[in-house]
């Protein structure tokens, strides 16, 4: 008998995964998406919303690949990550059926937010870009709490390989 039919755990489809993009001084986290038909709206491209979707995935993932789960910071540490503030702008439009790469870049690291860079491409094409502050807060409360040290502190390592070298 397939030993996969007696695990009660179930496991999830295999898919392409992230990828870490190695460029000069910093460190891109990338996450494959394929717009499906329910993404689409009535003229056939990506309702405007279902960007913020796929980028909201991309963190999430972003923060799984650095070791960290959501659920497991609010378990734990009684801290969630919300988005304060959101600018971005749509640059061409996604089809159905589109491969995309949706990429996550720390830009900046504070005690209790951060603040993220964006993109959604189509290959070397650019379709949308958004500048991203999230922020942390206690999850009973909703009041401003630091990132967890040990979560703060991958973090931090992120931006000291984001920063260019000294002279």
């Amino acid at each position: 008998m397939n030993d996969e039919l007696k695990s009660p755990r179930k496991t999830r489809p295999r898919r392409s995964g992230p990828f870490i993009i190695h460029n000069s001084s910093f460190s891109i986290f990338s996450w494959p998406v394929r717009v499906y038909y329910e993404d689409t709206d009535l003229g056939g491209v990506v309702y405007y919303a279902n960007y913020l979707k796929f980028m909201e995935r991309a963190r999430t993932e972003w923060l799984r690949a650095l070791g960290f789960e959501l659920d497991g910071l609010a378990r734990n540490h009684g801290a969630i990550f919300i988005v304060r503030s959101l600018a971005i702008e749509y640059l061409r439009p996604a089809a159905f059926n589109d491969e995309l790469a949706v990429t996550v870049e720390l830009k900046k690291l504070g005690a209790g937010q951060i603040v993220l860079m964006q993109r959604i491409a189509r290959g070397a094409e650019s379709l949308a870009t958004a500048s991203v502050r999230i922020a942390c807060v206690n999850t009973a409360t909703f009041r401003p709490v630091r990132i967890p040290s040990n979560l703060s502190a991958a973090l931090g390592r992120q931006v000291a390989k984001a920063k260019p070298p000294e002279d």
